[in-house]
């Protein structure tokens, strides 16, 4: 099941906390398992993956992971502070926070940390036992983690799902009241993200200075950030942005966590994502990371290259060797335009828009229905579907079910058939004959009634 966002609602967001190897990772892919995310099998995409989105009881929410950051406490006297630096983030930012201990060995000075601040916070706690599958386990969480002052501790394995049922229910009665859409849905909502230091702030400005029709500056949905409006050729623009948020965290891992958290509030609410990178170091993970977010939300994406001029001046490639490199490094967003510029010196800036613009329209690209199954019957003429035991697979019809982003949907005669090859054989088929430069594409196949198999 895909999970879809309007692009106008932040949605609440849920933080997982607590010391490491307590088994945040394993909450967090139980949590998140319910959703079967399109980049699961692209490298480098989900390893260490943050960030996530939950549906339960009619109610979605984003969930975030600090166990990326988490190191063995062996070899790193800095552990306390980072855990510390951890859970103050999310006693910041997140609606709810579920603190995670170790029902099997008990509580510890680094949990002890994280019970200090959690006591301060406003944002309401769950405390989570984890690892509670013995008997010894479950006594300890009847005694010393009771009194902690967060009322009675969830038990749960995450590892075997067991009270992670009773988890979710309890979350979902903690957040807050769902949002409401922005007044204006003619309005664009454009997120600016990327990790820390590749020149977002600096972009933002670029923009705005720019096109010097700012119109207002409105408070964003998200705290301590900034939805500021302007005008690109008569398009209203509300620019979501993230730069800044993280200026003073000074632990790698917390800026991490930070910019995690801040990126899947401003994707959520986003029509198009800018990814920007900085190109005189190419792509990391975390953009790997944050693209494969984007897609997964089915948003529009572009990415600008910034700092060009500098990465110009290092002579060591040409920008068509730097293309060649992201579209290596990133297969899965092939689609995506890419644009190089300088956001300080405003060098090759105006190539940026006109893309965001393009992308937008292709979210909104319609394809007629009887030009649609013409393509289809030639690519499927060209190219047969594949057949198991004897059995082939049949498309009787396609059709596009909806736009922003757009769906499509294949009548079949049995969707067991349909091979993940050629699934990606049909959506290139439908990218080489029609405009969608930038836009994820779904592609759903449902079987035809039995009575219309019959031949």
């Amino acid at each position: 099941m895909t999970l879809e966002l309007s692009a106008r609602i932040r949605p609440a967001t849920v933080a997982i906390v607590g010391r490491p190897n307590v088994g945040k990772s394993a909450l967090f892919n139980r949590l998140t398992g319910r959703r079967a995310a399109i980049v699961d099998d692209m490298p480098g995409v989900t390893r260490d993956r943050l960030y996530g989105l939950v549906e339960w009881r009619a109610r979605i929410f984003s969930i975030v992971d600090t166990a990326g950051i988490d190191v063995d406490p062996a070899f790193d006297d800095d552990i306390a502070p980072r855990t510390r630096a951890q859970a103050e983030a999310a006693a910041r930012d997140a609606d709810v926070i579920v603190f995670v201990v170790d029902a099997a060995t008990g509580l510890s000075p680094l949990d002890e940390d994280v019970v200090a601040i959690m006591r301060r916070t406003k944002r309401p706690v769950l405390l989570v036992a984890n690892k509670a599958e013995s008997d010894r386990a479950k006594l300890q969480i009847a005694g010393e983690f009771a009194g902690l002052g967060f009322g009675e501790p969830f038990a749960v394995s995450a590892i075997h799902g067991e009270g992670t049922g009773d988890l979710l229910d309890a979350i979902v009665e903690r957040l807050p009241p769902a949002g409401e859409p922005v007044e204006d849905e003619t309005e664009l909502a454009l997120a600016v993200v990327g990790r820390p230091n590749v020149g977002k702030s600096s972009l933002v400005n670029a923009l705005l200075g720019e096109e010097r029709t700012i119109v207002a500056d409105a408070p964003g949905t998200t705290r301590d950030a900034i939805d500021t409006m302007f005008a690109f050729h008569e398009q209203a623009i509300r620019l979501i942005d993230t730069a800044g948020v993280w200026r003073k965290q000074r632990k790698h891992g917390s800026i991490e966590y930070y910019s995690a958290l801040r990126s899947l509030a401003a994707i959520a609410r986003c029509d198009v994502a800018i990814l920007v990178i900085d190109s005189t170091q190419g792509i990391l993970d975390q953009e790997r990371r944050l693209a494969g977010l984007i897609l997964e939300e089915k948003k529009g994406l572009v990415i600008a290259g910034n700092k060009w001029d500098a990465a110009r001046d290092l002579g060591e490639f040409q920008q068509s060797e730097l293309i060649e490199v992201i579209r290596e490094q990133m297969p899965f967003a092939a689609f995506a335009p890419i644009t190089f510029l300088s956001a300080l010196t405003k060098r090759r800036l105006g190539s940026l828009m006109p893309l965001v613009m393009k992308v937008a329209a292709n979210l909104d690209r319609r394809v007629p229905t009887a030009e649609l199954n013409s393509v289809i019957r030639d690519a499927i003429y060209a190219h047969p579907p594949p057949n198991r035991q004897g059995k082939p697979l049949r498309i009787y019809y396609a059709a596009q079910v909806s736009t922003h982003p757009p769906r499509f949907l294949f009548h079949c005669n049995d969707v067991d058939l349909v091979t993940t090859s050629y699934r990606r054989f049909l959506e290139n088929t439908l990218r080489a004959n029609f405009e969608f430069e930038g836009v994820p594409l779904t592609l759903e196949f449902k079987p035809r009634a039995r009575d219309e198999n019959k031949e």
